[in-house]
Formats: C-alpha cells, sequence, structure tokens
C-alpha cells in the first residue's frame, strides 16, 4: 500500500491525479444536481415521469462517448498530451459557465444540454486518461496507478455526488454555492493541468479521418487486433453498464424502496462510491503489484452475490421518500442494504482495476490510446444500452428492486460466458486463492527474467504446484514443461491446460510423448515464449535436489536461447510436497508456509550445461540473504 502513495512524490502523478479528480468532481456534481432535480424538484418541469427521465439523462451523458470516442482517440494519438488536457480543462470552464446559466434560469432542458456537452468533454478526456499512464510509470506501477486514479476517481464521484445533491435541495443559496463550486473547481483543474509534464505524441504524423462513421470503426478493429485484450475490453463495458443500472436507479431505489429523501440517495452512493475505491486501493496488496488477473472472477462473484441481497433485503416499493438518513438508519435492514452496497462497490474495485491494467500492459503503445478510445465506444454502447433496458423494464411494471435483481443475474451469466472464452480469468482466480490462502510467497529477481522473446526458465522440482506458484508471480504467460501423471491431477489439470502446459514422459514410459514434447518446446521457443522445466525429471523425495537430466541441453541443441536459472526455497515443508507428517497438528503449521522465489541472471546457450545449471540452482535455493 505504501509503494503506491509513493506515486504521488512523482511530479507527473500528484499533478495528473489531481487534475483527472477534479474533472470527475465536477462531472459527479452537476449529474447528482441535475438527477436529485428531475427526482425531485421536477414537477410540473418535465414530460416524463422523474424514473424516465433520469434514463434519458445518462442517455444523453453516454451518447457523445459512441459518436466521437473515434475522433478523441486519434487526437490522444497525434498530439502531445499534456498540451491537449489544457484545451480540454479550458472548455470544461466554458460548460460550466452554461451550466450557471442553466442552474439561474431554472431549465431543466437547457440543462440537459449542458450535460451533453459534459459528456463530450469527457470523450475528449476518456483515451488521454489511461493511455498516459504506461508513457510516465513504471510497468510494476500500473496496477498501482490504475488503483490510486479509480479511488481518486470515485472519491471525486462521492464528494460530488454528496456535495450535487445536496446543493440543489437548499433553494436560492445552495444553487448560488453551486455554480460557484463548479466554475472555481474548473478552474483550479486547469491550473492543476499546467504542470502535467510534457508527454510525447506517439503518432505525430497519423491523419485525422474526420468521418466519425468509418473512424469509429477503424478504432474498433483496434480493439480486436489482440483476442485477450478485447475480451477484457468487453469486461471493462460490462462493468460500466452494470454501473450505470446502479448510479441512474439509486435515487428511485432509495425514495420508493426505502422512503429514503434526496440526503437518504446521497448516503447510499456514498457507501457505493466509497466501496469502490476501498476495492480499487486493496487491489495492489491483493495482487502483489501484479495485473492480478484473478481478482476478476472473485470481483465479478462478489458483484452478483450482493445485488442479489441488496433485492431480497428491499423488495418492497411505494414509498414516497420521507426518511433523512438518521430515520432511514433506524429502520430494520438499514445496515444490511448499506453493507449491500458498500461490497457491491468494492468487489466492482477488484473487477475493473485489473482490467484496465491488462489493456495497458498487452497492447502496443503505438495505437494505446486508438484501443482506449474503441474500450470508450463499446463502454458506452453499454451503457446506452443499460440506460433503454432500464427505461423499459421500469415502463412495463419492472420495479426498481426488481431491476437491480436481473441486473445481478446478468451480471453472473456475462461473467461466465467472458470466463469461458478466457479460461486465464479463472485459472489464475484459482492460483490466486492458492498463493494468497496457502503460501506467503517472496519473490526476488524476477527483474532478470526477460520481457521479450524466448527464454528457457529451470527450476528445482519440490511440490505438485510449482508451476502454480512460479506463473502467478511472473509477469509473462509461461508454458510449463511437466510430468504428464501431475498434468493429469484433477482440478489442477484444468490450470494447466488453460495455461497450455506441456505434458512430458521418461523415454522407457512413452516414447511418443517425450517426442510430442520435444517438438512443443522447440515450438514455443520459436514463437517467442517462455518455456520453464524441471531438470530433475520427478519431484524430490527427501527434500534434496536430484541429478539434472540431460533434457536441457537437448533443448539448447534445437533451440539456442537464454537459460534463467531459478529456485524455490520452503516448499518442501508446505502442504503439497511429498514429506510425509503423521501428527495432524503438524499438518496445521504447513499452511500459510513462507516460500521464497529466487531468480538469477540468464545465462547464454552455449555456456549450459546440466552440472552448471544444477550448481546454480542449488546456490539459489541455499541463498537466504
Amino acid at each position: 500500500m505504501a509503494t503506491q502513495f509513493q506515486l504521488f512524490k512523482q511530479k507527473f502523478f500528484s499533478s495528473y491525479f489531481i487534475t483527472q479528480a477534479l474533472g470527475a468532481f465536477n462531472d459527479s456534481t452537476f449529474k447528482q444536481a441535475l438527477i436529485t432535480l428531475i427526482t425531485y424538484y421536477s414537477a410540473g418541469k418535465i414530460a416524463l415521469e422523474p424514473q424516465i427521465m433520469t434514463n434519458v439523462a445518462a442517455g444523453l451523458f453516454i451518447v457523445p462517448f459512441f459518436l466521437f470516442s473515434a475522433t478523441a482517440g486519434q487526437f490522444a494519438e497525434k498530439y502531445e498530451k499534456s498540451w491537449l488536457i489544457r484545451k480540454i480543462k479550458l472548455l470544461e470552464i466554458c460548460i460550466m459557465l452554461l451550466a450557471i446559466a442553466g442552474i439561474y434560469f431554472d431549465n431543466i432542458y437547457f440543462l440537459l444540454l449542458v450535460l451533453f456537452l459534459l459528456g463530450l468533454q469527457s470523450t475528449f478526456f476518456g483515451p488521454i486518461k489511461y493511455s498516459i499512464l504506461p508513457q510516465h510509470l513504471k510497468e510494476e506501477e500500473l496496477v498501482g496507478g490504475n488503483g490510486m486514479v479509480e479511488m481518486g476517481t470515485f472519491i471525486a464521484i462521492l464528494v460530488g455526488t454528496i456535495i450535487g445533491g445536496a446543493l440543489i435541495g437548499y433553494n436560492e443559496t445552495g444553487k448560488i454555492i453551486l455554480s460557484a463550486l463548479i466554475i472555481s473547481v474548473a478552474i483550479f483543474g486547469y491550473l492543476s493541468s499546467r504542470r502535467i509534464p510534457a508527454t510525447p505524441a506517439v503518432e505525430p504524423d497519423l491523419k485525422i479521418n474526420w468521418n466519425p462513421v468509418t473512424q469509429t470503426w477503424k478504432t474498433l478493429k483496434f480493439t480486436k487486433k489482440n483476442r485477450v485484450v478485447f475480451l477484457s475490453i468487453l469486461g471493462i463495458s460490462w462493468f460500466w453498464f452494470y454501473g450505470t443500472v446502479f448510479l441512474t436507479q439509486i435515487n428511485t431505489f432509495a425514495k420508493v424502496s426505502l422512503n429514503g429523501n434526496a440526503f437518504t440517495a446521497i448516503l447510499l452512493l456514498t457507501a457505493f462510491s466509497v466501496g469502490i475505491g476501498v476495492g480499487s486501493a486493496l487491489c495492489e496488496k491483493l495482487s502483489g503489484k501484479r495485473v492480478e488477473l484473478g481478482l476478476v472472477p472473485f470481483g465479478a462473484i462478489g458483484m452478483t452475490w450482493f445485488a442479489l441481497d441488496l433485492y431480497f433485503a428491499n423488495p418492497q416499493v411505494g414509498f414516497e421518500g420521507t426518511l433523512s438518513p438518521w430515520q432511514f438508519l433506524a429502520t430494520d435492514g438499514a445496515i444490511r442494504t448499506l453493507l449491500d452496497c458498500t461490497l457491491v462497490g468494492v468487489f466492482a474495485g477488484f473487477y475493473i482495476v485489473p482490467l484496465y491494467a491488462l489493456v495497458q500492459e498487452r497492447c502496443e503503445r503505438s495505437y494505446l490510446s486508438r484501443v482506449i478510445a474503441g474500450n470508450n465506444i463499446i463502454n458506452s454502447l453499454f451503457m446506452v444500452i443499460a440506460a433503454i433496458m432500464s427505461a423499459t423494464l421500469l415502463m412495463l411494471g419492472i420495479t426498481v428492486p426488481e431491476l437491480l435483481f436481473i441486473t445481478g443475474i446478468l451480471n453472473a451469466i456475462v461473467a461466465i460466458y467472458i470466463f469461458s472464452l478466457v479460461p486465464e480469468f479463472l485459472m489464475r482466480f484459482l492460483v490466486w486463492i492458492l498463493i494468497s490462502t496457502i503460501y506467503k510467497v517472496k519473490a526476488k529477481g524476477l527483474e532478470n527474467i526477460p520481457e521479450e522473446g524466448p527464454a528457457v526458465l529451470v527450476c528445482n522440482h519440490v511440490s505438485y504446484v510449482d508451476s502454480l506458484i512460479i506463473g502467478g508471480y511472473i509477469r509473462r504467460p509461461v508454458r510449463f514443461v511437466m510430468y504428464y501423471k501431475i498434468f493429469q491431477i484433477p482440478v489442477l489439470s484444468f490450470i494447466f491446460k488453460t495455461a497450455k502446459a506441456i505434458p512430458i514422459a521418461g523415454k522407457t514410459e512413452n516414447q511418443t510423448l517425450l517426442n510430442k514434447s520435444m517438438y512443443e518446446i522447440a515450438e514455443a521457443l520459436d514463437a517467442g515464449e517462455l518455456v520453464c522445466i524441471f531438470p530433475e525429471g520427478k519431484l524430490t523425495s527427501d527434500g534434496e535436489m536430484n541429478e539434472f537430466k540431460s533434457g536441457i541441453e537437448k533443448i539448447m541443441e534445437a533451440s539456442p536461447v537464454p537459460v534463467v536459472p531459478m529456485a524455490l526455497q520452503g516448499l518442501w515443508h508446505s502442504l503439497f510436497s511429498r514429506k510425509k507428517v503423521n501428527k495432524f497438528t503438524d499438518r496445521l503449521k504447513r499452511l500459510r508456509t513462507s516460500v521464497g522465489l529466487v531468480v538469477a541472471k540468464p545465462i547464454p546457450p552455449e555456456a549450459v550445461s546440466k552440472e552448471k545449471l544444477h550448481q546454480l540452482v542449488s546456490e539459489l535455493r541455499d541463498d537466504q540473504a
């Protein structure tokens, strides 16, 4: 946790964080003021029912993302980003002046136009928001940086939501304070943007395509270049579908289901936003500073569970919205409702932060802004669909609690579908649970593993889960070569197959499988992949290293690539080793075993021999420094 907060010592991150947080604050302040105005104070001023009009407002804010994200992505690639941010913040000042005029004349339709313009301004900031981070942060800082940005965004949304909803209800004085606040925040946001260091354009010679239709299509093609990135974008877009339903309906839910007034609605929004902030901030600690995809299924499970519980706790409707927050808290089930809202947010944070970090990590830098723009287009489409679905179901007689229940069920269905397409998410979830609950792993020397290109990782073989621990801590995907009987262990076999492990057998056991394995190893190395082997050929039976087989030398003859020696420490005393334990208390001691993973610098293929590697791995295993 301390490491990610140290990012604020960087001039870039502190100024960028403040700039984007103030923008999020203004967005949420104005939107919540308008939604509160529509929900509680619009009698006789609008043609549609308030619960329908709030969905119209949500749609108007989203439409610019769908129409102009492709153009915005091109701008983010072509121009220097700090200069572009300053221009966008100047536009925000102009929009806030229009907002003040709309508040003064109390014209909801004009304020809806302003909301559309605010969505347009956010559209052009969107591709910059995430594509600028990899240009300034190290790879190991991406998860922490994304977590802090998400936390800052939702704290800003939280504070803006409270202030916007509260001030709009305090008659003329509240409106004057609200007007002064939004223009002041816009000005401070511009001043903060002036401290953002120059960020070079990645495609300065890019020719802008002003046709939104053709460019949107081209931009969406960029998102499909990497299948995992594209499916991650679909996961992100589903998050915004889910969030749109919840955030749009929370005011009406508070009123008709909880009998809460506008301030009670703010209390629920506070719980939800605090939850997302906490979940986002916890991601780095839970993931060990890695892009931990295992958190995504964990987050999806919580998003469904607590959405369903929110319905079961409050299925009723028909109230008029008279209870203050204190009166609401005195009712039965109030604490359960607040916990549900908070935990929906916490698990949503677990879900979204790794997905954004994955897109940044696995996407080519030269077109990352356009991929983010494509992400925003798909996000906006999902959000528009969410608004249309919500409005349609409500007009058909579905109640707000039932709508939240339906969204929770849909979340489970969508999650299962995405995880079936990309089993890596579920595989990493199982690995993350194993590492987080049974072992305490301390890794050293991970920077010695090449960031790209082929290499063979060589490690001692201590337990049935050696490959899971190694794969869980190495950023790049690893193809493991493992004894075929371990490959066939139930549950673990799913993980190994998903990770494209290569089963192998001894020459006397299965010559055909051995030949096939050697061919797959050569094929993987030719494709530039990492391959990990355990040269002992079997698990240790006494805690000591076995003799290394000659397979590594044969691999080098076929594919001369760098070899990275590694060693696992402490696993002999763990739950999944072959060490025999008779006493139950001794078995309990094997839980939460402290384990080390030590990685040495690569050695060239011409220097490789099984004897030398055995010596290096043995020294690493015994190194307790």
